[in-house]
């Protein structure tokens, strides 16, 4: 690959990918108050009363603490302003349905796509229970539903072949991600860097994961080591390249993780062996990936590689 950065793919059997959520960091969020009108009885939605919500979010937040960015991190004022909105939109019998509406937010829209687990405590301390407590409260905890993702590997450095099958398998066994399908191994002409390079092998993996785009982005980075990556030259020869495409609908203009890959568009390496897999798949924000490999000017480079057990997987 050039310009975008005997194994089988391990399937757990699992319907979904895993994740040991206690790897993850938490951001707590305690004490958001605001008046709702959430309750069984005609007073409570009439009359209202208090309710107070405290949220964890459980998310990595290495990639923020080494850069010091605010967009690799969930921004908490906003899930605080978020969670003050729900607790006064609407009228709920339940607190639970409050508690649900806002898990779903965090998990949805304000903390989407860093945060991979929210819990929610709703407490209710002027609840009419007839008898003198301190407090009524719930909590809920909820996991953020997997992503499909897109992952593009190539390498024109030593045994090509296996750097390939074993990058694929490192990702297949590494916790929160499954390998969804596999595309073909294409051998392909350098495109851009150094001249004088030897030809790449390519291919493209979809996976499911409950990673965080920049832990699945280290996850490639880890496959990278592994195979002895070193980044002496732009765009120049490699052991192995593996480069985060497409995170579900995401778009992030990162400068370390720009999504969707900001060539792959372009790329026919990239895109024929996706193509081959998942010919109606689209390319977020700029279409169908047979139109934009129909045009893409390396296409005619592109010829079949060897062959390697758990590609063309579909």
């Amino acid at each position: 690959m050039s310009t975008t950065e005997g194994h089988e793919p391990a399937r757990t059997g699992r319907a979904r990918p895993g994740l040991d959520h206690g790897s993850l960091d938490r951001i707590e969020v305690t004490g958001i108050r605001a008046w709702g009108r959430h309750g069984v009885l005609s007073q409570e939605k009439d009359l209202g009363q208090q309710f107070v919500v405290d949220v964890a979010l459980q998310l990595s937040t290495a990639p923020a603490g080494r850069s010091d960015a605010l967009s690799r991190t969930v921004n908490y004022a906003e899930v605080a302003a978020a969670v003050h909105e729900e607790i006064g939109t609407g009228s709920h019998d339940l607190v639970e349905t409050l508690a649900e509406r806002i898990a779903q937010r965090i998990l949805t829209d304000t903390g989407h796509p860093l945060v991979r687990r929210a819990e929610v405590r709703v407490h209710k301390p002027a609840a009419p229970v007839g008898l003198p407590v301190g407090d009524v409260a719930i909590t809920i905890t909820r996991d953020a539903a997997p992503v499909e993702a897109v992952l593009a590997l190539g390498t024109n450095l030593g045994d090509r072949e296996s750097q390939l099958a074993r990058a694929l398998e490192l990702l297949g066994t590494t916790d929160g991600i499954e390998i969804d399908w596999t595309g073909p191994v294409l051998e392909t002409a350098p495109v851009g860097g150094p001249d004088g390079q030897d030809a790449f092998l390519n291919s493209a993996i979809g996976v499911s994961t409950v990673l965080g785009p920049f832990s699945l982005l280290e996850a490639a980075h880890r496959a990278e080591r592994d195979a002895r990556r070193e980044r002496l030259v732009r765009w120049g020869p490699r052991t192995l390249d593996v480069d985060v495409i497409t995170y579900g609908e995401t778009t992030s203009e990162d400068e370390e993780l720009t999504l969707p890959h900001p060539r792959a568009h372009e790329r026919a390496f990239v895109l024929a062996p996706w193509h081959a897999a998942r010919p109606d798949a689209v390319l977020p924000g700029h279409g169908p990936i047979a139109a934009l490999l129909a045009e893409a000017t390396d296409r005619d480079g592109l010829r079949p590689g060897t062959p390697i057990p758990g590609f063309d997987l579909s």
